[in-house]
C-alpha cells in the first residue's frame, strides 16, 4: 500500500494547461508564487471540492432520512431500520482508503468528476424503486450503495492537501471537512421539507432532489478543478503506518469521535421516535429535531482544532471523552426517567463533543510524528530533512487509515442500537456500551499521551 505525496514541478512560467486542467507549475511553498498565482487557484479548487464533498456526505446520509418514511406499509421493524442505516457506514468506511489512493492514480480533477457521478448509482434507483412493496433485500442493496458518498471525503481531503502550503493546510482541510460534514444535516433538512410538503408517502423525492446537484458537482469539477502535478502514491507507506502502534491508538480514538458523529447522525431520528413515540407520532415530528445534532457537531468541529492548538490535542481529547461519557450517562438517565428535554440535551452534547473530538484527534496526528521526528534528530538517528519527510509520510498514512477505521464507528453505533432494541426493547444497553467505549478512550489517551513517564511524546 502507499500514501499520497507531491513534489513541486516547474515547467516554464506559472500557468495551467487550460482552465480546470492539469497545472504546469505548482510551488505552494514559494511565497511569491503562492501570493501571485497559487492562492487564487487553491481557493477555487477548495470551494468546488467543498461543494462536491458536501453532496457526497448528503448521499451517504440519505438513509438517516429515508428510514423515517418507511411506515407500516413497508413492514420493517426498528431492528431492520437500524440495519439499513448501518450498511452505508460500512461501505463508506471500506472505500476511504482506495478513494485516497485514487487521487494520485487518476488525478484530482478526473477523480472528483468520477466520484461525483458515482453518486448517481444509488440515487437513481432509489428515486425509481422507493415505494411500498419493494423488498427488504432491495432496500439493503440501495442503502449499501449510498456508502460511495462516504469515500468522497477521503479523496477530497487528499486532493485539497496537495494544493496548500504546510502553514495553511490545517485551515483549508478544516473548511473542507466541515463543509462535507454539513451534508448530514443538509439532507435531513431536505427530508424535513419533503415530509412537511409532500408527506411521508413520497420518500423517492429526497434522492430526486440530489440528482441535479450531483450532476452540477461533476460539471463544476470538470469546469473549475485542476490537477496538481507530481502527486504519487508512495510505496509501502500504509504498510509502515499499519505496523505503528500509534496508528491503531488514534484509530480507536477516531472511532469514538467521528464514528459517534456519523453513527448518531444516521440513528438520531429513529431513536427519538422509538424512545418518545407519544411525542413523535409522525416522521415529520422527529425530523424537526433530527438535523439539529449533526448541524452543531459539524459547525463546532473547528473549535476542537483551535483548542488543540492552544491547550494540546491529547489534553483536549482526554477531557472531551470524559464529557462524552457524561453525555451518554445523561442520555441513559433521561431515557430511564422518560425526561425528553434532558434526553435531548444529553444527545446534543454528544454531537457537540463528537465534533470537538473530530478536530482535536486530527490535530494530534501530525503532532505525534513531529515529536517523534524531533526525538530522532536529537538522538542522531535521522537528519532534519529526512525526519521531516518521514513525519509527513506517516501523518498522511495514519490520517488515511484512521479515517477509514473511524468511519466504521458509524456501523458500531447503529448495530448497538439494533441489538439493544432487539434484546430489551429499549436502548439502555447501547448507552452503556457507549459509556464504556468513551471510558476506554479517555483511559487510553491518558496512558499513551498524558501519563508522566520517560519517553512521553512532547506537545501532542
Amino acid at each position: 500500500m502507499s500514501t499520497l505525496t507531491t513534489t513541486a514541478v516547474t515547467v516554464g512560467p506559472p500557468t495551467t494547461t487550460g482552465r480546470g486542467r492539469r497545472l504546469d507549475d505548482w510551488r505552494p511553498e514559494d511565497p511569491d508564487f503562492w501570493r501571485t498565482t497559487g492562492a487564487p487557484i487553491a481557493r477555487r479548487n477548495l470551494w468546488v471540492s467543498i461543494f462536491a464533498e458536501h453532496i457526497g456526505f448528503s448521499v451517504w446520509s440519505l438513509w438517516s432520512v429515508t428510514v423515517l418514511f418507511l411506515g407500516p406499509a413497508y413492514g420493517i421493524d426498528p431492528a431492520g431500520k437500524f440495519l439499513l442505516t448501518a450498511v452505508p457506514a460500512a461501505l463508506g468506511a471500506v472505500l476511504r482508503l482506495p478513494y485516497t489512493l485514487a487521487v494520485a492514480r487518476f488525478g484530482g480533477r478526473r477523480w472528483t468528476i468520477i466520484s461525483a457521478l458515482m453518486l448517481l448509482v444509488p440515487t437513481v434507483p432509489m428515486t425509481v424503486l422507493l415505494e411500498p412493496g419493494v423488498s427488504y433485500t432491495t432496500l439493503m442493496v440501495l442503502a449499501c450503495l449510498t456508502g460511495v458518498g462516504g469515500g468522497n471525503f477521503a479523496s477530497s481531503m487528499a486532493n485539497i492537501n496537495l494544493f496548500y502550503p504546510e502553514r495553511l493546510k490545517g485551515r483549508a482541510l478544516g473548511l473542507n471537512a466541515g463543509g462535507g460534514n454539513l451534508g448530514v444535516p443538509a439532507v435531513q433538512l431536505v427530508g424535513l421539507a419533503v415530509l412537511a410538503t409532500a408527506g411521508a408517502a413520497y420518500p423517492r423525492l429526497v434522492p430526486a432532489v440530489y440528482l441535479p446537484l450531483i450532476v452540477l458537482a461533476a460539471l463544476a469539477a470538470a469546469r473549475w478543478l485542476d490537477t496538481v502535478p507530481g502527486a504519487r502514491n508512495e510505496p509501502g507507506a500504509l504498510r509502515e503506518a499499519a505496523r505503528d502502534r500509534h496508528t491503531w491508538v488514534m484509530s480507536l480514538l477516531y472511532i469514538g469521535t467521528f464514528g459517534s458523529f456519523i453513527g448518531f447522525g444516521f440513528a438520531f431520528g429513529q431513536v427519538l421516535q422509538l424512545q418518545f413515540a407519544e411525542r413523535f407520532p409522525t416522521p415529520v415530528d422527529a425530523a424537526w429535531l433530527t438535523f439539529l445534532g449533526p448541524l452543531v457537531g459539524s459547525l463546532i468541529r473547528p473549535l476542537g482544532g483551535h483548542l488543540a492548538d492552544r491547550l494540546g490535542g491529547a489534553r483536549v481529547t482526554f477531557w472531551n471523552f470524559v464529557a462524552m461519557a457524561a453525555g451518554a450517562g445523561t442520555v441513559l438517565y433521561a431515557a430511564r426517567e422518560h425526561s425528553f428535554w434532558l434526553y435531548l440535551t444529553g444527545f446534543i452534547a454528544l454531537f457537540v463533543f463528537s465534533g470537538i473530538g473530530n478536530g482535536s484527534t486530527y490535530k494530534m496526528i501530525p503532532a505525534i510524528f513531529r515529536a517523534r521526528a524531533a526525538a530522532a534528530v536529537a538522538t542522531g538517528r535521522r537528519d532534519p530533512d529526512s525526519a521531516a519527510r518521514w513525519a509527513r509520510r506517516m501523518t498522511g498514512s495514519l490520517i488515511g487509515i484512521a479515517g477509514a477505521v473511524g468511519a466504521s464507528g458509524g456501523v458500531l453505533v447503529n448495530i448497538s442500537f439494533r441489538q439493544s432494541f432487539l434484546g430489551s426493547g429499549n436502548a439502555d444497553a447501547a448507552y452503556l456500551a457507549f459509556i464504556g467505549w468513551y471510558a476506554l478512550c479517555f483511559a487510553v489517551t491518558w496512558a499513551v499521551y498524558l501519563r508522566p513517564r520517560a519517553g512521553r511524546l512532547a506537545d501532542v
